[in-house]
């Protein structure tokens, strides 16, 4: 599964990747095209390489910084120039100065980094003979041209077409000739060095990436995650940098929050504006952002790898497919249900299941959920706001109302317990008295008829 593939989910993936400080397009580009890992060798691999940018990022000085990234803003995408000269092609003036320019690139960026003990963090390759071939004459500028020294015949023929103006016209086409020569000849000199080329150029991009994602690091306060050793994840300090940041321009601050999940379905309950979404949120951030190699949202982390991740959000109503948004929930969790059927390691997060609905036949769907998914091969966290009867299920909770206030910790709870706080939510937003006063009289009523269950 490609980068671009997911960067769309409403989990915030895309918010982080706008916050990257990512130097050319085609960094970018190559980010977006890199498939999400699913094996501990290439996690390890991948933050292996990021704790050396965050420690060099950590170390040298911003203006060394700004320098390397100075030179990265100049990487362009040459695949196209890469995939002609493998095939074969003569390589026209334009495309001779795009590997010519790649080359004396990767050379300054490689001389960059041995001053800080960074070589060989990302191999670049030896361009030196390449950029020989591209620049006979050794300026060392990255711009290119037939060059006299090229051809001694081209040479005399140019000297000619200066001293004799009358003969340009037939000179100009002998000397057009011995230039597609040369072309035909700088492409077949450098034809050998062709995976080099592109090896250089994809380590460019990562470079930029990595630099780019230890830069991320600092700036949130990212920690680097463990892989776990079992089907557990666990977070500390879990915050969500979207909406830190959010709440951080109108002066208020997140509150971390902890919790760990495993092969026991677990269930998130509270109520409205409890904080419960944006866990799920975050959570599913997380699994993305460890399987792609960022930096995580977290004081620590320990996380499972997965084949497969899931979020199902409430509210995707489907115009064009003519689907409302509890049909639209419903064929997302039934992909869900299909996909713990076929195996493999996967993460559901489900996100109030059948909250359009009838809370009666809404609580039903939700219970019947935990019990078809809590007996599959996956990994399930689920939220709700309605009271159900959680049989085998990790059962936490939204801590609530403190004096006025939102804790939105999560503590354990007994199976079902749900929060019961709307209206003492509502009431703090100041809404109207004689609303909630009436709604209060209609709660209580309910609860002498049905003191055993009740719907928030």
């Amino acid at each position: 599964m490609q980068l671009k593939n997911v960067i769309e989910s409403p989990c915030g993936l895309r918010y982080m990747l706008d916050e990257l400080e990512l130097q050319s397009g085609y960094a970018r580009r190559w980010l977006l095209e890199t498939e999400m890992m699913t094996t501990a060798e290439d996690v390890e691999a991948a933050y292996a390489v990021l704790r050396k940018f965050a420690a060099f990022v950590q170390q040298v000085d911003k203006t060394y910084i700004t320098t390397l990234q100075f030179k990265l803003q100049k990487l362009k995408d040459i695949r196209t120039t890469i995939k002609n000269l493998h095939g074969g092609a003569i390589l026209d003036d334009i495309e001779l100065f795009e590997v010519k320019h790649l080359a004396i690139l990767s050379t300054d960026v490689a001389k960059l980094l041995l001053a800080h003990g960074m070589e060989g963090v990302v191999a670049i390759p030896d361009l030196s003979p390449v950029i020989t071939i591209l620049d006979p004459d050794g300026m060392k500028i990255a711009t290119f041209y037939i060059y006299d020294s090229y051809c001694e015949e081209l040479k005399d023929l140019r000297k000619a077409m200066r001293s004799n103006p009358d003969e340009q016209e037939a000179l100009l086409a002998q000397a057009s000739e011995l230039e597609a020569q040369v072309r035909a000849d700088l492409s077949r000199d450098l034809r050998p060095f062709t995976a080099s080329v592109e090896q250089a150029l994809t380590s460019l991009a990562r470079i930029d990436v990595f630099l780019a994602k230890a830069l991320q690091m600092q700036r949130w306060g990212l920690c680097f995650p463990t892989l776990s050793a079992t089907d557990v994840t666990r977070y500390e300090g879990l915050f969500n940098p979207q909406v830190l940041d959010a709440l951080a321009r109108v002066r208020k601050t997140f509150q971390p929050v902890d919790i760990e999940f495993g092969s026991t379905p677990t269930l998130i309950t509270g109520a409205n504006m409890g904080g419960k979404t944006v866990v799920l949120k975050t959570l599913t951030l997380c699994q993305y952002l460890f399987q792609y190699g960022f930096g995580i949202p977290a004081a620590a982390a320990s996380i499972t790898l997965r084949d497969e991740v899931h979020f199902c959000i409430g509210d995707d109503q489907s115009v064009e497919k003519g689907l409302s948004s509890f049909a639209a929930e419903m064929k997302h969790i039934d992909a869900v249900i299909a996909a713990s059927r076929r195996g493999g390691r996967l993460l559901a997060l489900i996100d109030e299941p059948a909250r359009t609905t009838n809370p009666t036949e809404g609580t039903a769907l939700v219970e019947a959920l935990l019990d078809v998914l809590g007996n599959g091969q996956l990994s399930l966290v689920m939220t709700t706001h309605y009271d159900v009867s959680a049989r085998g299920a990790h059962c936490l909770r939204v801590k609530g109302l403190e004096n006025g206030q939102m804790n939105y910790q999560l503590v354990d709870a007994p199976a079902g317990e749900v929060p019961h706080e709307a209206l003492n939510i509502a009431e703090s937003l100041g809404i109207d008295q004689q609303w909630i006063g009436r709604a209060r009289q209609l709660l209580e009523r309910n609860r002498d008829k049905n003191p055993e269950r009740h719907i928030i």
